[in-house]
C-alpha cells in the first residue's frame, strides 16, 4: 500500500469517526430544547395569569372612577339634579354595568366664592356668591380568579369624583 493511499484510509476512517462522535452528542442534545421548554412553560403561565389579573383589576379601577364621573356629571347639570342623590347613584351604576357589586355614594355641598363655608342656603353668603358642588364616591370588590401568597384575597377599588354646579 503506497503512503498516499494510507493517507486516505486513514482521513477517511478519522472523518468517519468524527461523524459517529457527532451523531452521539446530537442525540443526547435532541431532548434538551423539550426539557427547557418544560421547566420554563410554568413560570411563562404563571405570568400570563398574572399579566390577565392585573388587566383585570385595572379595568375594574377605571370602570369605578369613570362611573363616579357618570354620576357628577349628571348632579353637576343643575341645581334640581344636584340635590337628586337617587339619580347620581343610578347614573353611575348605570355607567359600570360590568362591575358587580357597585356602590355609589352621592353628595352635594356648598361654598361662599370668597372661601368661607356655607350650609347650602342662600343667605350663607352675604356680599358673595354661593358655589354648589356634588361629588359621588364609588366602590367595589373585585375578587381576583386565583389567590396569590402575600396579596390580598379580594380587592377593594373606590372612585372618587367632584364637580362644580352649573349656575
Amino acid at each position: 500500500m503506497s503512503n498516499t493511499h494510507k493517507v486516505t484510509a486513514c482521513n477517511s476512517h478519522h472523518r468517519h469517526i468524527a461523524i459517529s462522535v457527532f451523531r452521539i452528542i446530537a442525540r443526547k442534545d435532541t431532548g434538551q430544547a423539550l426539557v427547557e421548554v418544560a421547566l420554563t412553560m410554568p413560570l411563562f403561565i404563571l405570568l400570563l395569569i398574572g399579566a390577565v389579573e392585573f388587566g383585570r383589576v385595572a379595568y375594574a379601577a377605571v370602570e369605578i372612577n369613570n362611573a363616579a364621573r357618570a354620576g357628577v356629571q349628571y348632579g353637576a347639570q343643575s341645581h334640581v339634579t344636584a340635590s337628586d342623590n337617587a339619580g347620581m347613584r343610578q347614573a353611575a351604576i348605570n355607567d359600570a354595568p360590568n362591575v358587580m357589586g357597585l356602590t355609589a355614594t352621592p353628595t352635594h355641598f356648598c361654598s361662599c366664592a370668597d372661601g368661607s363655608a356655607s350650609t347650602c342656603l342662600a343667605t350663607d353668603c352675604s356680599g358673595s356668591r354661593l358655589i354648589e358642588h356634588v361629588q359621588v364616591n364609588t366602590s367595589a370588590v373585585v375578587d381576583p380568579l386565583f389567590h396569590y401568597p402575600q396579596l390580598p384575597p379580594i380587592f377593594t377599588l373606590h372612585g372618587q369624583a367632584v364637580m362644580r354646579v352649573e349656575q
